[in-house]
C-alpha cells in the first residue's frame, strides 16, 4: 500500500472526538482566557481542537460572571480528614479497647482473689470438721 499523503502535507483526516461530558473550572478558565485572546479565526480553530461549540463558551462566560467558576473550584464531597484528627480518632479507639481489657482483668483478679481466700480457708480449717461433722 502506498502512502497517498506527501511528506509534510498536513493531515486533513476528520478524527472522531469524543469531549468530557463534565469540565473543570480550572479547564473552563484556561480556554476562556486563550479564548478571548484570540481573533475570529483563532477562535474557532481553539473551538474545533477542543470539541466544544460558541454556546458553551457563552454560557462558561455568564457562570465566570457570575462567580459561579469559585464555587465549582471548591472540593466536592466531605473535606478531607486532618490527619490528626484520623489519630485521635484511632487513639480514643484503643483507650476504650485497652479500658474494656482492664475491667476483665480486674474482675479475674478479684475472682482469683475470692477463690484464694476460699481455698485458705478450706486448708486451715480443722480436720474434725471433716470428719462427720462432730464436734469434739
Amino acid at each position: 500500500m502506498t502512502d497517498e499523503h506527501a511528506e509534510g502535507a498536513p493531515d486533513v483526516e476528520v478524527r472522531a472526538y469524543k469531549p468530557p461530558r463534565s469540565y473543570t473550572a480550572a479547564y473552563k478558565k484556561r480556554i476562556l482566557a486563550e479564548y478571548e485572546q484570540l481573533d475570529r479565526a483563532g477562535k474557532g480553530a481553539l473551538l474545533r481542537r477542543e470539541g466544544l461549540y460558541n454556546q458553551l463558551i457563552s454560557h462558561w462566560r455568564k457562570q465566570r460572571d457570575q462567580g459561579a467558576f469559585e464555587a465549582l473550584d471548591r472540593p466536592v464531597g466531605r473535606p478531607k480528614a486532618d490527619p490528626r484528627d484520623r489519630e485521635l480518632a484511632k487513639l480514643r479507639a484503643e483507650k476504650e479497647k485497652l479500658e474494656a481489657e482492664l475491667g476483665k482483668a480486674r474482675t479475674v483478679i478479684e475472682v482469683q482473689g475470692k477463690l484464694s481466700a476460699l481455698l485458705d480457708q478450706l486448708a486451715t480449717s480443722s480436720p474434725a470438721d471433716d470428719d462427720g461433722g462432730e464436734p469434739r
